[in-house]
């Protein structure tokens, strides 16, 4: 499976709001919109990423739009983030993605968070080189709870 990243075009923003409101991948991503089906907020949040996301891409699966990565926060804060579609999980396409949206983005240190329980997540993580550096607690929508939350930083 070939994965690519590209710029994000109007056409992909139906495909990311299907994928946004799968309530296993809202559960697993735990930190998400407070509510998924609203689809003004939805626009309205990505007029917002689109407008501040310092590089904000589509990933691509053999052409087809599986997800998307971002990174996005002041110098010296900056944070990865991504989605990818429940049916390409455990797949590659999660790794894949972030390191080709790592090689765009040469600044260090770089910060991301998950789901203390996102074990597929903080794998994906790892493997580009993101470490474990501290534990919070934050109420996340896609579980109705305050659960605990791994923060990493990529520093090389």
């Amino acid at each position: 499976m070939e994965i690519a990243l590209r710029a994000v075009e109007d056409s992909d923003l139906p495909v990311f709001f299907r994928q946004m409101t799968d309530p296993a991948a809202l559960r697993m991503a735990a930190f998400g919109p407070k509510d998924p089906a609203d689809r003004d907020a939805f626009e309205a949040r990505w007029r917002r990423i689109r407008a501040s996301a310092d590089v904000l891409r589509t990933v691509l699966a053999d052409g087809d739009v599986v997800g998307s990565a971002a990174v996005y926060g002041e110098p010296g804060e900056r944070e990865v983030t991504y989605w990818i579609e429940r049916a390409y999980w455990g797949r590659g396409v999660a790794t894949a993605a972030l390191r080709a949206l790592l090689a765009e983005v040469p600044e260090r240190p770089l910060y991301a968070r998950a789901a203390a329980d996102n074990a597929g997540s903080l794998r994906v993580l790892e493997k580009c080189g993101f470490r474990e550096r501290a534990r919070a607690r934050g109420f996340a929508n896609g579980r109705g709870a305050e659960i605990d939350e791994v923060i990493l930083t990529l520093e090389e």
